[in-house]
C-alpha cells in the first residue's frame, strides 16, 4: 500500500542561479501542527531524463527558522554549479500555544533542538527527531525531484548538535556529515542541560542518547570512515561554555573516526565583495 503523503503549500517561489527558491508550508502528521520548510532546487532538477538530483539537509541554530540559511548563506550559486538542492526546515513547532513556549530565546519556540520530548506539555507537539526523519525526508523524495539515497546534512550550533546527533543516531541515513560550530556535548552545558531537562526530564541517564561527544564514545566503528567535517571559529566566545568540540574530537579519536575540525582565526571582508543571494533574472 503507497503512503500517504500531506498536501505541500507554495507559500513562495523565486528564480535564483538559474534554479528556484521555494518556500513551503504543509500540516505535520509528527508535530501536529502547520510545518514550514524551504527547498532550492537547482537547474538540473528541472531535467526530469537525468532524474532527481542529490540534496543537503541544513539544520538552523536556536531562534532561526526555515527562511534564515537560504536568505542569510548565499549557498544558492555553489548549489547551482554542483547540481545539489538545499532544505531548511523550522527548529520548532509553531502555534502549539504550551505555556512557557516563548518565555525563552533557547527553549521552546526556535529552540526544538532537534529531538522527540517525552515530557508533558512538550511531548505532543516537540517531535523535531521524527518530524525531519519520518516524514520530511520521504515527503521531499515523494513530490520534489530530490534523492534522498544521497541526501548529506549539516547544521549550525544547536542545527550543529541535531545534524551530529541525528546522524549518529541513524547509520547510514545520510552521506554525509559536517556542523558549523555546533553544541558539541548538550548534556555538559548550559543550553543543552536546559533544553534536556525540559524536554527529556530530570533523569539524565537518557540525555547521553542526544549528546554527540556520548554517542561517539559508544562506537565501536567508525560511523563515517570517509570523515566528518566540523568548522569552529576561535573568535566564537560560546566554545569554551556551550559549545565543547575538543570532547567531540576526543571522543572521534577513541572511537577511529576520521575527523576535520577546522578552527578558523577572526577575519575581516568587505561586504561590497559578498555576492548577491539571489539573483532574479
Amino acid at each position: 500500500m503507497a503512503e500517504a503523503f500531506e498536501m505541500l503549500t507554495l507559500l513562495s517561489e523565486h528564480a535564483c542561479f538559474g534554479g528556484l527558491q521555494r518556500f513551503y508550508q504543509h500540516d505535520s502528521r509528527e508535530i501536529g501542527l502547520p510545518m514550514r520548510f524551504s527547498v532550492f532546487l537547482p537547474p538540473q532538477a528541472a531535467n526530469v531524463a537525468k532524474g532527481p538530483v542529490p540534496a543537503v539537509m541544513y539544520l538552523a541554530g536556536l531562534t532561526c527558522n526555515e527562511e534564515t540559511f537560504m536568505v542569510k548563506a548565499g549557498a544558492q550559486r555553489l548549489a547551482a554549479e554542483l547540481g545539489l538542492a538545499l532544505i531548511a526546515p523550522d527548529t520548532s513547532p509553531r502555534g502549539a500555544n504550551v505555556a512557557g513556549e516563548a518565555d525563552g530565546w533557547d527553549f521552546g519556540i526556535g529552540a526544538g533542538f532537534y529531538l522527540d520530548a517525552t515530557e508533558a506539555p512538550w511531548a505532543r507537539h516537540w517531535r523535531m527527531e521524527s518530524y525531519l526523519l519520518k516524514e520530511l525526508r520521504p515527503l521531499l523524495g515523494a513530490q520534489l525531484s530530490i534523492d534522498i539515497q544521497r541526501l548529506g546534512i549539516f547544521g549550525h550550533s544547536m542545527g550543529g548538535h541535531g545534524a551530529l546527533t541525528l546522524a549518529l543516531r541513524h547509520p547510514g541515513l545520510f552521506k554525509s556529515l559536517s556542523a558549523f560550530a555546533p553544541i558539541c556535548a548538550p548534556t555538559q552545558c548550559p543550553w543543552g542541560r536546559k533544553a534536556f531537562t525540559g524536554y527529556l526530564g530530570g533523569d539524565e541517564s537518557s540525555w547521553a542518547a542526544h549528546d554527540a561527544s556520548a554517542l561517539m564514545e559508544g562506537m565501536t566503528d567508525a560511523p563515517y570512515p570517509g570523515g566528518i567535517l566540523i568548522d569552529q571559529g576561535l573568535a566564537d566566545k560560546f566554545p569554551a561554555e556551550q559549545l565543547h568540540p575538543r570532547l567531540f574530537e576526543a571522543a572521534c579519536a577513541v572511537a577511529g573516526q576520521p575527523l576535520t575540525l577546522r578552527r578558523h582565526r577572526a577575519t575581516t571582508m568587505a561586504t561590497t565583495s559578498l555576492p548577491a543571494p539571489c539573483p532574479t533574472t
